[in-house]
């Protein structure tokens, strides 16, 4: 990965409990790196020298040194990775079957360190289902994407009634206070479809913590669409990254929602957002009070749209 990826896409910031408030509170990583942390920080982060270099450039001795979060030693010189891996494997070997765990790591200056098994459970799977014949596509402009991975949920054969669509460019010019209340809407929007088959579209990830990488959302806010789809795009820099331990995934397979994720310009996917773009947006009918919304999110009506997917092929089609 290169420089400029990296500094985009490593972690910014961390969760942390101050004692002194009793409160859990957000910081910048390298705020909390520069401090003593009582543990090799180097296991965690690489001073980023490019970023120090033009720091002194400048003359802005005050601020602190900064950091690239990349876990590089940790998952490259220590037994770190091994000892999970042993972890892993013994509990499904118990288990007699693949498991999802919570863990917590406690590190020593001396690069030690001490993990305390939280829980541990079976992990979610969906079934294969029965296999599900593509139909032939003879026009790709007859289908609202196609693509040939990822989605999760098996084979398929959905309708879609609905489609909830949120502009990528039009969410993007929001502030985070807007993106955030972008969020809330969904959720009153997600009540309002429940026993509906509604396809849930939007840029970058679903369920983020961080506004600017996706739509932060929580899971009861869209725990009702029969279809997520995160859309990513070198425009806008979104990219659909699915944190495949995390509750919010397991909830989302436990649910029975299908995932997919759309890699727009990339081999093998085809996608027409004005399949969509171009329809009546029905959010005002349906709920007026969000009307103020309209500009960034959109509900159409569909007109016999279905999505088929094959897992053995990876191979999924909407139109």
């Amino acid at each position: 990965m290169n420089y400029k990826d990296q500094k985009k896409f490593s972690q910014h910031f961390v969760d942390v409990l101050s004692l002194e408030k009793n409160e859990l509170i957000t910081k910048n990583v390298d705020e909390v790196i520069s401090d003593d942390i009582k543990a090799d920080k180097e296991l965690f982060a690489t001073l980023d020298n490019q970023a120090l270099a033009r720091i002194r450039e400048l003359g802005m001795d005050n601020i602190k040194a900064p950091y690239i979060m990349d876990f590089k030693r940790l998952l490259g010189n220590t037994k770190f990775p091994a000892l999970m891996k042993d972890i892993l494997a013994i509990l499904s070997k118990v288990y007699n079957y693949p498991v999802d765990i919570e863990f917590t790591a406690n590190f020593k200056k001396d690069s030690s360190f001490k993990i305390n098994l939280l829980q541990c459970r079976p992990l979610q799977t969906r079934g294969l289902g029965k296999p599900v014949e593509l139909p032939k596509l003879n026009n790709e402009k007859d289908c609202f994407f196609y693509t040939k991975g990822p989605f999760i949920g098996g084979n398929i054969r959905l309708p879609v009634d609905f489609v909830v669509f949120v502009d990528a460019q039009s969410y993007l010019g929001l502030n985070d206070s807007g993106k955030y209340s972008v969020a809330r809407q969904i959720g009153i929007i997600n009540s309002a479809l429940k026993g509906k088959n509604a396809m849930l579209m939007g840029p970058g990830r679903w369920g983020t913590t961080t506004p600017s990488l996706g739509v932060p959302v929580h899971f009861t806010e869209l725990c009702n669409m029969s279809v997520i789809c995160e859309v990513a795009s070198s425009e806008t820099g979104f990219m659909p990254e699915l944190s495949y331990g995390s509750h919010f995934f397991q909830d989302i397979v436990e649910t029975g929602i299908f995932y997919v994720a759309i890699f727009d310009g990339q081999n093998d996917v085809i996608y027409y957002p004005n399949r969509i773009l171009e329809k009546e947006n029905i959010l005002e009918t349906i709920l007026p009070q969000c009307s103020q919304y309209k500009d960034v999110i959109r509900i159409v009506k569909t007109d016999g749209m279905e999505i088929f997917s094959d897992i053995v092929t990876q191979t999924l089609l909407c139109r």
